[in-house]
């Protein structure tokens, strides 16, 4: 079979689910929160880093930093309040994951093949809907139910075959997911139709 497959929801827009937020990424040298944040670091021409997260800016003589965090160990800081390394980026080599306008209802249309971008700063993909993904155990996905956005979640499985016949993702919160890692805890999970979920 060649080319995309056809949309599920086309024609259909009084109970097609909408599409969430994409996730924009802007120098953390702009005025935004950072506290939390998830953020890429790196340099234009050379590539940039993710998974990560940024706490306020420290000045130390003229220059101003971030302290950069990898993802989970900024979770399990924030779970068992304990202290974690963390080293401090130049702010000019961070920018900040922020959320973007949700898109009109047509939607930017995908390319098929090699999509080319510009290495003056880092990208970010538009969410893509899980049925039209090959993998996205372990990814970050966008659970969206009457126009309600469910972030930080990762898919704890692949697409499969739910009681009632729907297609279904397990989905767990990001905490457990880590909490998974650093305690050997399984997680709890939520079985989504893949309809309602996208990869962020």
């Amino acid at each position: 079979m060649s080319g995309p497959l056809p949309d599920p929801f086309a024609g259909q827009p009084d109970w097609a689910p909408l599409p969430p937020r994409p996730v924009e990424v802007v120098p953390a040298t702009g005025r935004v929160e950072l506290r939390g944040r998830r953020v890429l670091v790196g340099l234009p021409g050379l590539g940039w880093r993710g998974d990560l997260r940024a706490d306020e800016r420290v000045v130390q003589g003229s220059r101003t930093y971030v302290p950069v965090i990898p993802e989970h160990e900024w979770y399990r800081a924030e779970a068992d309040q304990v202290e974690v390394f963390a080293p401090l980026v130049p702010v000019e080599r961070v920018w900040v994951e922020t959320l973007g306008d949700r898109p009109a209802p047509a939607g930017p249309v995908r390319e098929q093949g090699i999509q080319l971008v510009s290495l003056d700063g880092p990208t970010h993909r538009v969410p893509t809907p899980v049925f039209e993904t090959d993998a996205v155990s372990g990814r970050r996905v966008v659970h969206v139910e009457d126009a309600v956005e469910h972030r930080d979640l990762r898919a704890v499985t692949e697409s499969y075959s739910g009681a009632d016949g729907d297609i279904c993702v397990r989905v767990t919160p990001e905490l457990e997911w880590y909490r998974w890692a650093w305690r050997g805890q399984p997680p709890t999970t939520m079985e989504i139709p893949v309809h309602l979920l996208w990869i962020e």
